[in-house]
């Protein structure tokens, strides 16, 4: 008989269900275009949980979409916040996204006394005590709500960019670097929404740059 894996008891559930844990995820960091999403959601614990909450990834589309009206519906508090292209190039996609996690839990209506993180890092100067957890996507509920919204919320708003910016195909891949949009920003040069501080896009803008990080290029030969 084929064993299941259990999901590990949540840092949350160990706290009692009156305390408030806001979960925080991040959607959209690793894409060439549009804005990094961020979500806080704190769960109303002294419910049946919401079934059918994982890592935003790991859902189908319709799935996602479901899930997220029905935390929206049965959440205490949650807010979604954006990180524009231009404050991602101003300060680099990592402060962004510390950026975008201390507005989300700035955001919210009710103070929580903790807020667990996905990741390994924390933002500086919360509202509240925090934790990071590697994987809490996968692991806490509060955060896997928090990937959901986050991850819905970006979509719905590279499909709207795809109709401002036709031809790089935003609908489709989000933003990330796939063939087809590599492809696109070639033929077409980089758009008000890609991120000129990410190298596929800056090696467009700046021919030649990159080239040192060949191993025929001349910086790297001895004289």
């Amino acid at each position: 008989m084929r064993s299941r894996t259990r999901r590990p008891q949540s840092a949350a559930a160990r706290l009692d269900a009156n305390v408030l844990v806001a979960g925080v995820d991040e959607a959209g960091r690793g894409p060439l275009a549009g804005p990094v999403y961020v979500a806080a959601v704190i769960l109303d614990r002294s419910r049946r949980a919401l079934a059918g909450l994982d890592d935003s990834k790991q859902l189908p589309e319709a799935r996602r979409d479901e899930l997220d009206a029905k935390i929206r519906e049965r959440a205490l508090a949650y807010s979604v916040v954006a990180i524009d292209v231009d404050d991602i190039d101003r300060v680099n996609i990592f402060q962004a996204t510390m950026l975008g996690m201390r507005r989300a839990l700035d955001a919210l209506a009710l103070a929580p006394a903790l807020a667990l993180i996905d990741g390994n890092r924390l933002p500086k100067s919360l509202r509240c005590d925090a934790r990071a957890i590697v994987d809490g996507d996968a692991r806490e509920p509060a955060i896997s709500a928090a990937s959901i919204l986050a991850k819905v919320a970006r979509d719905r708003h590279m499909r709207e960019l795809d109709a401002r910016h036709p031809g790089y195909g935003f609908a489709q891949h989000k933003g990330y670097g796939t063939p087809e949009h590599l492809d696109a920003l070639k033929r077409l040069g980089p758009c008000a929404q890609h991120r000129r501080s990410f190298a596929p896009v800056r090696a467009l803008l700046e021919p030649g740059l990159f080239d040192a990080l060949s191993p025929d290029a001349t910086l790297l030969q001895r004289t």
